[in-house]
């Protein structure tokens, strides 16, 4: 029996899982990516994670990958968590394993996935959203996943909300994720505490670590926490502020959010995030009916990177 192997790189985790023919998941395998130990290191994780599912080479049919950064014909151009800049993991895998190989970007690919796996693809342009360590974002426009020139499209986290704002990551200022990312929300916990609020987030949160389980903040709201409530609110505007924009630019049938924070909060987000998307739409393109929820929750990744391998023309 030909299986598909389906693969999530992350900069924590390598997940692989391998699918019979009717899509039913057969096996499943996660390593940590190490990145620390540098290119060598990862990939070598990378195929003890693909022997894993399928030890026996003759039986795979194809591959499919979702990696974080630009991506472009399987050359991974450029990825701040990873240590493959400029790798062609396309070429790499196909020459080891002897089979296709599909590569994409992870947020890209997990809308992929949540588009053809989750019930959205009766829809032919969705946004998605993925909120947790960063904000990452992809965009299926007239039944295919946008790409761009380079790769690079759907960078929704930098896009910028405030131009007075924060310093990104990625060193632009006023980007959604500097405000409703993890990354963003532990940022302004540290400057609250430097200001000497209490809270139970000041706690809780540990101020040598640049990130914090979504649980904490989750367990903050719970107690009625001021800090939390401001927060939460502050990262649903910014996701309601850029909602908005891509209502406006683009009319979409359908935007859908999901990652760790979204996983932990959605509940109680989404109906923040509608509140102010809709103070800053065009009304008549406005619609409660637009926004959703995950239905795959950390599986997106994988069903988009075997949506790549059944059908590579939805990739633009």
């Amino acid at each position: 029996m030909k299986k598909n192997i389906a693969i999530d790189i992350g900069g924590t985790k390598i997940l692989g899982v391998s699918f019979d023919e009717k899509n039913k998941m057969i096996d499943r395998a996660k390593r940590p990516t190490k990145t620390h130990k540098g290119i060598d290191e990862v990939i070598s994780r990378l195929f003890k994670v693909i022997d894993s599912v399928e030890e026996n080479k003759d039986n795979i049919n194809a591959i499919g990958a979702g990696v974080p950064g630009i991506i472009k014909k399987g050359v991974i151009i450029f990825t701040p968590n990873l240590p493959l800049s400029g790798f062609n993991l396309k070429k790499t895998l196909e020459e080891k394993y002897n089979v296709p190989v599909y590569v994409g970007n992870d947020a890209n690919t997990s809308l992929l996935g949540e588009w053809k796996f989750g019930g959205l693809d009766k829809y032919k342009n969705v946004i998605g959203y993925f909120v947790g360590t960063g904000v990452g974002g992809g965009m299926i426009l007239n039944g295919k996943l946008y790409t761009g020139s380079m790769g690079g499209a759907g960078e929704i986290g930098h896009t910028i909300v405030d131009p007075a704002g924060p310093f990104c990551g990625c060193g632009n200022q006023g980007c959604l994720e500097a405000f409703s990312s993890k990354t963003g929300i532990f940022q302004y916990i540290m400057a609250q505490k430097r200001k000497g609020r209490k809270s139970i987030l000041i706690n809780d949160v540990d101020p040598e670590k640049n990130i914090f389980k979504s649980s904490i903040l989750e367990n903050a709201l719970n107690e009625n926490d001021e800090l939390a409530e401001e927060i939460i609110d502050k990262v649903c505007y910014y996701l309601g502020v850029s909602s908005a924009n891509m209502i406006n630019l683009l009319n979409p049938d359908k935007i859908v959010f999901g990652g760790g924070l979204i996983e932990s909060l959605g509940e109680k987000m989404l109906p923040l995030i509608k509140h102010y998307a809709k103070m800053y739409s065009i009304l008549r393109l406005y619609d409660d009916n637009i926004f959703t929820l995950t239905s795959l929750g950390d599986d997106a990744c994988i069903y988009g990177a075997l949506t790549l391998i059944e059908n590579p023309e939805v990739q633009d």
